[in-house]
């Protein structure tokens, strides 16, 4: 009797256990490289270390409590330096994104990624994911080798904002340092600190407090779901440079970028997007030969409107990085450049 009790208590535990886990939604981790998965030769060593060292299933074992929050699985993308992400790999990165969430098994995404370009792999899957569901990106401005990591923590937050239901919808997002930012606002602002990545100017989508999300804002601008590029069976995006306004800026950058036969060309300007008479030139030969370009502003922050008297696109409130990743995907739709404004003005 004793033992017939024992089976039942047993069967019971086993499956409240399955129910547990089949409850909890199930987050997929797309690993890149970066810093939160690179090591060092000490552990105080926070500059000079090796990116991309460590693959994803380490980075998921390093984080247990993760397991107590959804079911995890892994997928290694690549692993490097974001310094060295192409066009290829974020278009294949979406891809897979896409794929992902189009499944009823998936409930949310995190990536990991290098912090010098993450704002602009963010910003392209905000263009061209067709889902609402949560897609966190995450990274560390420390070692995994390092006193006091800091990837661990924002991998644990990663997690704990894709599990959360009222992270749907909200576009792609951001997690670090307690933060929730916008994929479309947020950028790195420092090149050593933990607090690097904020939107200046539109602030934070939330904090994450206690280990609780708390959601304080939405994003109006069009993303995902209601963005109008797709690319999930796109082959190859097209070539977009970004060329820097100064002081004596010379017109042979666009002499280059045009026997080069790119499709784009962003042009940092200064100010707000204004352009030196040696560029003005570059811009409408460039123009002529039949590439698009936009002008945007080196300072990081502020709009660039429309302007009869200068040429070229206006890139509105997007950083130079971010009005080339924009450009890239509205030329991967058509040419038109009224149309290209207008996603310049919407999203």
């Amino acid at each position: 009797m004793n033992i017939k009790i024992f089976i039942v208590a047993a069967m019971i535990l086993i499956s409240q256990s399955v129910f547990s886990a089949s409850s909890r939604p199930h987050i997929v981790i797309l690993a890149t490289g970066g810093t939160i998965a690179g090591t060092a030769e000490s552990n105080t060593q926070t500059t000079g270390y090796k990116s991309g060292a460590i693959g994803v299933q380490t980075l998921i074992n390093a984080v247990t409590e993760i397991n107590t929050i959804a079911r995890i699985d892994g997928q290694q993308i690549s692993n490097i330096g974001s310094e060295n992400m192409t066009s290829d790999i974020i278009l294949k990165l979406s891809q897979q994104v896409n794929a992902l969430l189009a499944s009823n098994d998936v409930d949310g995404v995190v990536i990991t990624h290098g912090t010098d370009t993450l704002d602009e792999t963010a910003y392209f899957l905000n263009l061209t994911v067709k889902s609402d569901k949560p897609v966190v990106f995450t990274a560390a401005m420390r070692p995994a080798t390092a006193i006091s990591a800091d990837g661990p923590m924002n991998l644990l937050e990663a997690v704990t904002v894709a599990a959360d239901p009222n992270a749907k919808g909200r576009g792609v997002m951001v997690v670090l340092n307690d933060r929730i930012g916008s994929a479309r606002f947020i950028t790195k602002t420092n090149s050593t600190t933990m607090d690097t990545f904020k939107a200046p100017e539109e602030g934070y989508l939330g904090i994450i407090v206690g280990g609780k999300p708390q959601f304080e804002n939405r994003v109006e601008k069009t993303h995902t779901l209601r963005s109008v590029f797709d690319v999930r069976n796109l082959k190859k995006l097209p070539t977009v440079v970004i060329i820097y306004g100064y002081q004596d800026d010379p017109e042979y950058m666009f002499d280059a970028a045009i026997s080069h036969h790119v499709d784009g060309i962003v042009y940092a300007g200064t100010g707000a997007g204004s352009v030196s008479v040696r560029s003005e030139a570059g811009i409408k030969k460039a123009e002529k030969a039949g590439i698009i370009v936009v002008r945007a502003s080196r300072t990081g922050n502020g709009i660039v409107s429309s302007d009869k008297e200068l040429p070229g696109l206006v890139s509105n409130s997007l950083n130079p990085a971010k009005a080339r990743i924009l450009l890239m995907t509205a030329l991967s739709q058509n040419k038109k450049p009224v149309l290209i404004q207008n996603y310049f003005n919407t999203y």
